[in-house]
């Protein structure tokens, strides 16, 4: 038997849980498709958990637009859900002053985005707010803050089903097609078909390949996928000297070294930037030599043998090492020429920050017309 729904949303990350909920929020008819065994396993679940201001990215970009409206919106949700958050603000820090045209740069940026609340201080101030961060300058963003990213997905998870989606577990989208009515038939592994009007390619790493799998969609429209692998570390004992989170000067492919803390109070580093051509997340010890040097550019007292492996994560991009960043790619009808088949493409940071107004966004591509 043959079900037919409303929208297909495929990967139950955090951005495919944040569009399911909006979309059954807005009446429709919902089922989410997750190949693994519970919801937020890979990229979702294997960052920083960091609540970004929106200072980085290119003026008027996608990321830039749905970091700053995302921000303020999962700010609120947090607090209307009881998500476990706390704004603990961020210094990025230039530790030279050869790093200080660079900060102005930042600064500019953020100022551009809408960020009005970035200030920039000084030697003196900077050791007052951090006395154990070493630095000529820094910009402290108060908007900053962390999140349960898992506590998170889980109040989404809950939204969306009180809405009426249905959240399919272990259910693997082996391929698909577009029907001679327009409708997309998706083929799930020990399930059989479904049938929708549309269907929200949400699935993080996996992206790629769930596009080229559908029959009649055109192959030239899936770009090239990178894949940056980011470990980890942590302390063997005690905890870090510093009360909030605190950012190098951004490097190719990633923030930088930076050090974070969870809502428990423990300390991380990183991530650092390896360009794979496969997805693993297993941290190979031997890394931790480039973190020393990294972490003691802003803390020198890091004590010798102090870290630790921790975690990994791999995030998808759009482009590769020595190029410039790509923004977020949803790409709907009109970019591809087929109807009903939303792609979310590179989807890494900020869309943890984002995906609440990413959600309104991927909504907004949607032709209410072909569901009646």
């Amino acid at each position: 038997m043959t079900e037919s729904v409303d929208v297909v949303v495929v990967g139950a990350g955090v951005i495919g849980l944040a569009v399911a909920r909006r979309l059954a929020r807005d009446g429709l008819s919902v089922v989410v498709l997750e190949r693994e065994d519970a919801i937020g396993t890979q990229t979702s679940s294997r960052n920083s958990e960091i609540i970004h201001a929106g200072i980085y990215y290119p003026s008027g970009s996608l990321k830039a637009r749905m970091c700053v409206a995302g921000r303020e919106l999962l700010y609120r949700y947090c607090a209307d859900h009881d998500v476990a958050h706390r704004r603990t603000g961020k210094l990025i820090v230039a530790t030279d002053t050869d790093q200080l045209a660079a900060l102005d740069g930042i600064a500019q940026r953020a100022r551009e985005n809408g960020v009005d609340d970035l200030r920039r201080i000084g030697r003196t101030e900077l050791a007052e707010m951090e006395p154990e961060v070493c630095g000529v300058a820094a910009l402290w963003s108060p908007s900053t803050g962390i999140v349960d990213a898992h506590g998170l997905m889980g109040a989404l998870r809950r939204d969306a089903e009180q809405a009426g989606a249905v959240i399919s577990l272990r259910s693997d989208v082996t391929g698909g097609r577009v029907r001679p009515d327009g409708r997309i038939e998706l083929t799930v592994r020990d399930i059989g078909a479904i049938v929708c009007a549309t269907v929200v390619n949400c699935a993080g790493l996996g992206a790629w390949g769930l596009a080229r799998s559908l029959t009649g969609f055109p192959a030239e429209r899936v770009p090239l996928r990178h894949l940056a692998k980011g470990s980890y570390f942590g302390l063997r004992a005690g905890r870090a000297p510093f009360e909030r989170l605190i950012y190098p000067v951004p490097v190719d492919g990633g923030l930088g070294v930076h050090l974070t803390v969870d809502l428990d109070g423990i300390s991380r580093f990183g991530p650092d930037v390896e360009w794979v051509a496969h997805a693993e997340h297993v941290v190979d010890p031997a890394r931790a030599d480039a973190f020393y040097a990294a972490i003691r550019r802003y803390w020198p007292g890091l004590p010798d043998d102090a870290l630790q492996p921790d975690f990994a994560g791999v995030r998808p991009k759009l482009t590769g090492p020595g190029e410039p960043a790509a923004d977020f790619l949803v790409q709907g009808p009109t970019d591809h020429g087929v109807a009903g088949v939303v792609n979310l493409f590179g989807i890494e940071s900020p869309g943890l920050t984002s995906c609440l107004a990413l959600a309104a966004h991927v909504a907004a591509t949607i032709d209410r017309d072909r569901l009646r």
